[in-house]
């Protein structure tokens, strides 16, 4: 199997090499500085290291050309930093010794400054750091590449940026670069990201700004522009004529868990709906763009933005689930919503009369993130075909990654009856031995390459926004008041109306199962 494992990997990067080529894809050469910046924090720890240490035992970092930095204010040692980090690299006790030595390489990679987030010094003494590195590799001043990942809170972008900007810059344009990474949440509503944006455009050009939404870097999110354009049942099919709604939903079987604080000041729709699911429906609703380049992608999705109609009240519920304000950092009379169902319309010609169903919720009966997409009945159904469900074409982004088609067949027997089965994509059994890259991973890797095809531009940020701004004011001013509803449950019982009157129409009877192996 690990034989078959590898082949398989060699031919997916034979595959990544020609999509490369088409993307004008020049492979780079020189040192490699990668900063984390807010290195002692959950996210770098959780997410950021990992994503690095995966990259560079799959050989896309080497170690004679790459060189990671960890920045932050607390004051700990190289060792403390990597001890820290490397509990998140090794989590099974039965990792192989190889895995083992992996790591430990990975980690003499690693080197920690300690300074501020708004002084001058602490970034020239990370600037003298890199600097020493890249001479020790030769490098010629201003052709090294320096990449800058802010895993901290976005009211400290403005200060950082300008940090980066005054001190640890590349002095010339040699063929090198510097660039940022910001994590979301960009802003609160439009005027505050605005404002962010243009704090972070004074002093980086577009080009330099990856604005990272890890939905975009998942493997089922991905797939989403070949199972569009690239197989021809599909083409026809994709249009007000045939689909009756569309689904984006995401769901968690668990609630704030320790970060009721920072939760409440966002809620469900700014953490998960504004972001995450509305950059799904641009995948899905887009047209089909001029090219695979990246700017050809983004405007496509900028139309989808700019062409939905402003939501309507009676088109939006919101809820809280009991017990969210027991939480000590949640204030008593929070107002923040833990779940949001709310149907999207898109004024064009290809979805006009399609209701775009945006679900996102904490503390429900499941977990997953799915794209439910149910079509038309049949016309002159002989087979009464609708009292067990339409044809449905999902796709699961999460857990267990796979795309099946329900529809309606024969079932075994003399007799003539129907039943729902599927056509089954399930990845694990389909793709046994091939590693699915973690969202973050994919990312870094394109941050890296300057692929920006998976990232958020500024005007699709504005754009997002103008969408979800009216309707949060008013969630934030109390006008909008979210209805209580039980941990475990589905959600307020006003949302499956709030489905029903959007015109999807649920299956009876079925239950798809992941295959096991």
């Amino acid at each position: 199997m690990a034989d078959a494992s590898t082949w398989i990997m060699r031919k997916i990067d034979s595959f990544r090499s020609d999509s490369d080529k088409d993307l004008d894809f020049k492979p780079e050469i020189g040192c490699l500085s990668i900063v984390v910046l807010g290195a002692s924090g959950d996210l770098a720890k959780k997410k950021t290291f990992p994503a690095l240490f995966n990259l560079y035992r799959r050989g896309f970092l080497q170690s004679n050309e790459v060189h990671i930095f960890g920045y932050a204010r607390t004051k700990i040692s190289d060792e403390e930093l990597r001890n820290r980090i490397r509990g998140y690299l090794i989590k099974d006790k039965d990792a192989s010794s190889a895995h083992s030595e992996d790591v430990s390489k990975f980690l003499q990679l690693v080197k920690y400054v300690c300074g501020s987030y708004d002084s001058d010094e602490g970034f020239q003494s990370l600037d003298k750091e890199i600097s020493e590195y890249e001479v020790t590799k030769n490098s010629t001043e201003g052709s090294s590449r320096r990449l800058f990942y802010l895993a901290l809170p976005p009211s400290v972008y403005p200060s950082v940026c300008r940090m980066i900007k005054r001190n640890c810059m590349n002095k010339s344009d040699l063929g090198g670069w510097t660039r940022i990474v910001v994590e979301k949440p960009f802003g609160k509503d439009l005027e505050s990201a605005e404002k962010l944006s243009s704090q972070i455009g004074e002093l980086f050009e577009e080009p330099q700004i990856y604005r990272i939404d890890h939905y975009l870097g998942k493997e089922l999110v991905q797939n989403l522009l070949v199972l569009r354009f690239a197989n021809r049942f599909f083409l026809p099919l994709w249009n007000r004529d045939n689909i009756a709604n569309i689904q984006i939903v995401f769901r968690e079987d668990f609630g704030t868990e320790g970060r009721g604080g920072y939760f409440d000041e966002y809620g469900i729709i700014r953490d998960i709906i504004q972001n995450h699911l509305l950059q799904v429906l641009c995948l899905v609703a887009m047209e089909k763009p001029v090219s695979l380049k990246p700017e050809h992608i983004r405007d496509e999705k900028v139309k989808v933005l700019q062409s939905v109609l402003p939501i309507r009240d009676e088109e939006v519920v919101l809820g809280q689930y009991i017990g969210y304000r027991d939480d000590p950092t949640v204030p008593d009379n929070s107002n923040t919503p833990t779940f949001a169902t709310m149907v999207l319309h898109i004024h064009n010609e290809r979805w006009e009369g399609v209701p775009f169903i945006l679900k996102a919720g904490k503390a429900l009966n499941s977990r997953k993130a799915e794209i439910r997409i149910q079509f038309k009945d049949v016309p002159g159904d002989i087979f009464k075909c609708h009292k067990q469900g339409r044809n449905e074409f999902v796709i699961r982004l999460q857990p267990s990654e796979a795309m099946y088609m329900k529809l309606t067949v024969k079932q075994p027997g003399l007799d003539m009856q129907t039943a729902q089965s599927e056509l089954d994509l399930s990845y694990k059994q389909r793709y046994q031995g091939v590693p699915i890259p973690e969202a973050y991973e994919r990312l870094i890797l394109d941050t890296i390459r300057g692929d920006q095809q998976h990232f958020v531009r500024r005007d699709e940020l504005k754009a997002a926004w103008e969408i979800f701004t009216p309707l949060l004011h008013r969630i934030d001013d109390g006008e909008f008041k979210p209805l209580p509803y039980t941990p475990g449950s589905r959600g307020p019982a006003e949302a499956d109306e709030l489905l029903a009157q959007a015109g999807y129409m649920q299956t009876h009877g079925y239950i798809w199962i992941p295959p096991t192996l």
